[in-house]
């Protein structure tokens, strides 16, 4: 299984998709990255599958 994997996501703001690198290791994950496209903050909630795969839900602070 890989640790680490490259997710797409969109931006709730600007609808833009940017990657984020996510920690597959750490099972769920709640934090805040810059939308590469508009810099605004996104809250990303991130879930890993028994079989490692990542669910990334994207949030804006308006959300």
């Amino acid at each position: 299984m890989n640790t680490e994997q490259m997710v797409e996501v969109q931006c709730p703001y600007c609808a833009e998709s940017f990657e984020v690198l996510v920690d597959c290791s750490l099972g769920h994950q709640e934090y805040v990255e810059e939308c590469e496209v508009c810099n605004r903050p996104v809250e990303l909630v991130i879930d890993i599958s028994p079989e490692g795969e990542a669910a990334v839900q994207t949030r804006g602070e308006d959300v």
